[in-house]
């Protein structure tokens, strides 16, 4: 009884991975939906673009094989990091080119979710004089915008520009050593970072120093401004470095951080700084983990880097990732720290940094969003 029921789950199998093979073969795409495993988990759709050929050493069978590949690597419970970057050299190793179909088809599932245009941050167009709000994660605590928090909110939404020609989103991650993408990033139209990052001195070469937008993580106000105590003229100072940009804080994700991210504004404002402080909408973030969350991305907490990704999917026509790379070592094998500026870890088990690569890897091969891996062309 045993062995017959083991052939038939052998059988059923074997019938499975033919349907999927004879799919991916019909069509230079895979068809897009959803897939359940036997646990009852959800994996994402899965809608690759097989990027023409553009050379004679380019192989079409060779890019299907990439894909192929990348496909595996998210069947895997478990991998090593040189699988995973052994089957990131196999996609990066074919042509990339944008896909509009597919750049539109995802603009829109965001927008339908979640609308970034409207609610990525908080405004006095989406948030009413007298409202609660509910924090992000502490879904328990709310907050009443009162007069005083009211005034501190733009009037609306304050990309009016939208959708930008080009954006360049940055990471921070240590692949942009050596890279030589700086001037390539200062010639976008728009320009995220994450968690006031170095653009000053020698690095500059590598990551370039135009700042339209940089998000704030208030435990580094806490950490490294003393909770701008003692350290008003220092934090100042630093952020002369990022011209006319936007600070992007997380004040109603937890009722911690409401504070401290209230003062920054207020210090900006005394000392009549270039800088406009804004903050996330809680609700924009509740709705794009669960859209992530759908797609296989569990965490405590989407990383900020994914976050931005995901609102420059819907502001700019053209988006190209920078500092993407959660690994140890480069595509060649050299050993890089974490961040392109020290080489602190996160928290383990905070982010689903493996799965959020994954996605981005996919928007790549799909031709939504360009992932940038390993040096620029110079200009």
């Amino acid at each position: 009884m045993r062995r017959t029921v083991l052939v038939l789950l052998g059988t059923c199998l074997l019938l499975f991975l033919l349907t999927v093979w004879i799919t991916i073969g019909e069509s230079p795409r895979y068809r897009p939906g959803t897939i359940t495993t036997t646990a009852g988990l959800v994996k994402p759709e899965v809608s690759y673009v097989v990027p023409a050929p553009t050379n004679r050493t380019e192989r079409p069978s060779f890019c299907r094989d990439a894909q192929y590949g990348l496909l595996a690597v998210y069947f895997r419970r478990r991998y090593s990091e040189d699988y995973y970057i052994q089957t990131v050299r196999g996609v990066q190793n074919c042509t990339w080119q944008k896909s509009s179909q597919e750049y539109n088809k995802f603009r829109l599932y965001l927008s339908t979710c979640c609308n970034g245009i409207e609610n990525f941050i908080v405004s006095q167009n989406n948030t009413s004089l007298g409202s609660n709000i509910t924090y992000e994660v502490e879904t328990k605590k709310n907050i009443l915008i009162a007069d005083d928090i009211y005034r501190m909110l733009p009037k609306s939404q304050p990309f009016v520009r939208n959708p930008f020609k080009q954006c360049a989103v940055v990471g921070n991650g240590g692949i942009l050593t050596n890279s030589r993408c700086g001037a390539e990033i200062d010639s976008s139209d728009f320009v995220f970072r994450c968690n006031l990052p170095p653009v000053w001195g020698n690095v500059t070469v590598d990551v370039g120093n135009k700042t339209d937008l940089v998000t704030v993580n208030p435990s580094i106000i806490a950490r490294k401004y003393g909770k701008l105590n003692e350290m008003k003229n220092v934090f100042l100072e630093t952020l002369s470095n990022y011209g006319h940009s936007f600070l992007l804080l997380p004040a109603f994700s937890y009722s911690g951080n409401t504070a401290i991210s209230f003062e920054v504004y207020h210090v900006l404002k005394k000392y009549q700084a270039k800088q406009k402080v804004i903050y996330f909408h809680p609700n924009y973030l509740k709705s794009l983990a669960l859209f992530w969350k759908t797609r296989g991305v569990r965490a405590y907490r989407l990383s900020t880097g994914f976050m931005i990704t995901s609102a420059a999917i819907e502001l700019c026509e053209n988006v190209k990732l920078y500092g993407f790379w959660p690994f140890s070592k480069t595509l060649e094998g050299t050993s890089i720290s974490h961040h392109y500026y020290d080489n602190q870890l996160p928290k383990p088990g905070f982010h689903a940094m493996p799965k959020e690569f994954f996605q981005v890897l996919q928007l790549h091969q799909k031709g939504v969003l360009k992932l940038q891996v390993g040096k620029c062309e110079m200009r």
